[in-house]
Formats: structure tokens, sequence, C-alpha cells
């Protein structure tokens, strides 16, 4: 079986998650989150400032198709089901 690390995982080791989940925890950051988790929206805001997404369409088409990675890069569900629930 081949490993492999997309480039969008490889430029998210260089925010390591339990440094990241620390200042979250010592700012009380996810304290009212309700939907995304702090990890999750930093996830997809960097996605989509990468991906230079100028809509949420964009944002939710880009998003939908790595859903099968999205696991890998620390997310609990896909944003993109949060994001259509409320439509």
């Amino acid at each position: 079986m081949n490993k492999y690390n997309s480039i969008f995982g490889q430029i998210l080791k260089f925010f390591p998650r339990f440094q990241f989940e620390a200042l979250v925890k010592e700012t009380g950051a996810s304290r009212n989150a309700k939907g995304f988790s702090c990890w999750d929206q930093f996830v997809a805001l960097l996605f989509c400032q990468l991906g230079q997404a100028h809509s949420l369409r964009e944002i939710c088409g880009g998003l939908a198709t790595s859903l099968g990675k999205m696991i890998h890069l620390g997310l609990r569900k896909a944003p993109i089901s949060l994001l259509q629930r409320r439509h």
C-alpha cells in the first residue's frame, strides 16, 4: 500500500495540532463553538485561502472534492456538511 501526504497535509504539519489545541484551551476560544471546532475552522479557512476561494460555493465545492481525505487532515467530519445544514 502506498502512503503519501497531500501538499495541503504537508502544509498543515507546520501547525502542530497539540500546540494549536493548547492555545485554544488557554484562550478559551472554543467555549461557545457549536458546529466547527477551532481546528476544523482553521483547516477550512486555510484551504480557502490557499485555493483563493471567492465565495461560499467555491469553498463547498473545493472541500467536497476532498471529502475522503478530511480525516487525514484532522477533521472529525467534513465542514461541507455543516455548511449545507444551515441552508
